[in-house]
């Protein structure tokens, strides 16, 4: 007799997968030694079915989890066979299910009763994975041999009994063991609470049930996604945006992306985006395919259940040798960078099909700083941040200032975290006036932190873009202001490259602008009392409001001067 599955408690059981992913998240974060995985939340957690399919995804960064069905096959493909219950797999081989050595991935297969019912999983961004720079973040390596320590699919754990040479290796070889090794047990505590988590999901509904479950969550949530692509508009939808450059030759780097909807599929191709650069911003497909992933899932209704089922409506495809789909051993260090310039790129192409959805480009996440060194004791420190600024105007509101990017959800370290736990002073963090780009919904300011180095030398890698390139408007709507990075402001400032290696000395400040986010429609259709408001909270100079929005304000500044606003965007209309 077939069992059947009544759809109120198919319901129970996908809350409860999604409880236990989320719960695991937050264990990560409670027991998790460096800010970045305490404080910004760069990591994610999932519960995979047998067959290494992706059943349920956590509350934290989505380019990480459309990664996992990748790093589950590889494991899949050397363990299959032999998996027993205690046994756990790391890897971070951005060629054999990764993305980029700092992102240990780990899984922890589940038994009940001997049989084997799927797997926990954790991904987190460590601050060190050892190699020539600190924080393994560097853009200008050029293999990925120079980036640390590249782990293929190992086991971490033999039948629950430790790999003590994996660990070894892994203290040996990264410039902050206490830290790596402390956040890598963290994740072994969350693939812990996962695993009994799952069990009490067992006994509560039932073996077959719960099974039974995960295999009926991936078909539906496929079902009601091609439901949804339906509806769209059948067509090709294009569009390209830059990159800087690599950090080591000057010349810009086009992501070219075309979306065609067909029925109910949805076709992604990268074809004549640029070749794989020698840098280490160039994006492997699992990582590509993951951004196309997390955008798209913005556009589709919010009770699809976060699972690799709607990824079936998805067809990626990338060329091999390009900046999007490297061939070994290319350097993809920083790849984050060119991930979130796909997402750009995408939302730019779906904007298109959906333009009543679709806000103005982002920025939110093109900075990554790192500074590594030694104190007077010779203890080492690892300063690793991914600075978050704002989302671009909306079709129907203002750009969000200060909030992270569509595609992942981790925050900017608190000021306090930074001053106390490594050798920096803040001399200021706040929103830049008059940055975002202009639109009847204004984009996101951007944000400025500036940095003092209090430690006698270290070395400091910046990561950043769009010094060339802004984000873009939408509708009519203005780019967002340039990013630009500042050694030592004053009369003797130096401007640095966006992607810059460099030797700070005790006292060095260095000051880093965030890009700001484009903005969605004609300004001058913007309400002159929002204008007003911005002015009042200093979010616009009343110079940049009667330039840009054509709204002309009293001399204090506390009213509109409607018959001037009137006289001067009848001018420029």
């Amino acid at each position: 007799m077939t069992y059947h599955l009544d759809p109120i408690t198919r319901e129970l059981i996908r809350s409860g997968l999604e409880s236990l992913v989320d719960e695991m998240a937050l264990t990560l974060v409670r027991t998790a030694y460096s800010p970045n995985l305490k404080n910004a939340m760069d990591l994610s957690t999932a519960f995979c079915d047998t067959r290494g399919r992706l059943v349920a995804q956590g509350l934290t960064l989505p380019v990480h989890l459309g990664t996992v069905p990748d790093a589950m096959q590889a494991v899949l493909a050397r363990y299959g066979n032999v998996i027993q219950p205690g046994d756990v797999y790391l890897l971070n081989d951005p060629y054999e299910g990764g993305t980029h050595l700092p992102d240990l991935v780990l899984f922890k297969p589940i038994f009940y009763e001997s049989r084997h019912l799927g797997f926990v999983c954790t991904v987190a961004h460590h601050t060190d994975i050892g190699g020539r720079a600190p924080g393994g973040n560097a853009c200008d390596s050029t293999e990925v041999f120079q980036e640390g320590l590249c782990i293929p699919p190992m086991r971490l754990y033999d039948r629950g009994v430790p790999n003590e040479g994996l660990f070894r290796l892994i203290e040996k070889n990264v410039r902050i063991p206490v830290k790596v090794l402390g956040d890598l047990r963290a994740e072994l505590a969350a693939c812990t609470i996962g695993e009994n988590g799952f069990l009490e999901l067992i006994g509560r509904y039932g073996e077959e049930a719960v099974v039974l479950a995960t295999s009926e969550l991936l078909d539906y949530s496929e079902r009601l996604a091609r439901l949804e692509i339906a509806r769209w508009p059948d067509g090709r939808y294009e569009f390209e945006d830059y990159l800087d450059d690599d950090g080591i030759d000057p010349d810009p780097i086009p992501i070219r992306v075309a979306v065609e909807v067909r029925g109910d599929q949805l076709e992604v191709d990268f074809a004549g985006s640029a070749p794989q650069v020698k840098g280490a911003i160039n994006s492997v497909l699992s990582f590509t395919k993951s951004a196309v992933y997390a955008c798209v899932r913005c556009l589709l209704p919010r009770d699809i259940p976060n699972n690799e089922g709607y990824f079936r409506a998805i067809q990626v495809r990338a060329p091999a040798g390009t900046v999007v789909n490297p061939l070994p051993p290319a350097a993809v260090a920083a790849r984050g960078l060119t991930g979130f310039r796909i997402a750009n790129a995408v939302f730019g192409a779906l904007a298109k099909l959906a333009p009543d959805r679709i806000p103005a480009c982002e920025v939110g996440g093109d900075t990554g700083i790192t500074l590594g060194g030694y104190d007077a004791e010779r203890c080492p420190f690892v300063f690793l941040e991914f600075l978050n600024s704002g989302w671009g105007g909306r079709p129907f509101a203002e750009g969000i200032d200060g909030c992270a990017s569509a595609v992942v959800n981790f925050s900017n370290y608190p000021t306090e975290v930074i001053e106390n736990e490594y050798p920096l002073r803040i001399e200021e963090y706040s929103f830049l006036p008059d940055t975002g780009g202009a639109g009847e919904h204004r984009g996101g300011l951007a944000l400025v932190r500036e940095y003092r180095f209090l430690e006698r030398e270290g070395t400091m890698h910046i990561r950043a873009d769009r010094t060339r390139f802004p984000a873009y408007g939408l509708a009519s709507g203005q780019p967002g202001q340039l990013c630009r990075t500042i050694l030592n402001p004053g009369p003797d400032q130096q401007i640095l490259p966006g992607k810059t290696l460099l030797t700070l000395h005790r006292g060095d400040v260095i000051r880093h602008e965030l890009a700001g986010a484009g903005g969605w429609g004609d300004p001058l259709r913007r309400d002159p009392q929002a204008v007003l408001a911005d002015v009042r909270n200093e979010k616009l100079s009343a110079q940049h409001a009667a330039e840009k929005y054509g709204v002309i304000l009293t001399a204090d500044c506390t009213k509109v001067d409607e018959e001037a606003t009137r006289i001067q965007r009848a001018r420029r209309g």
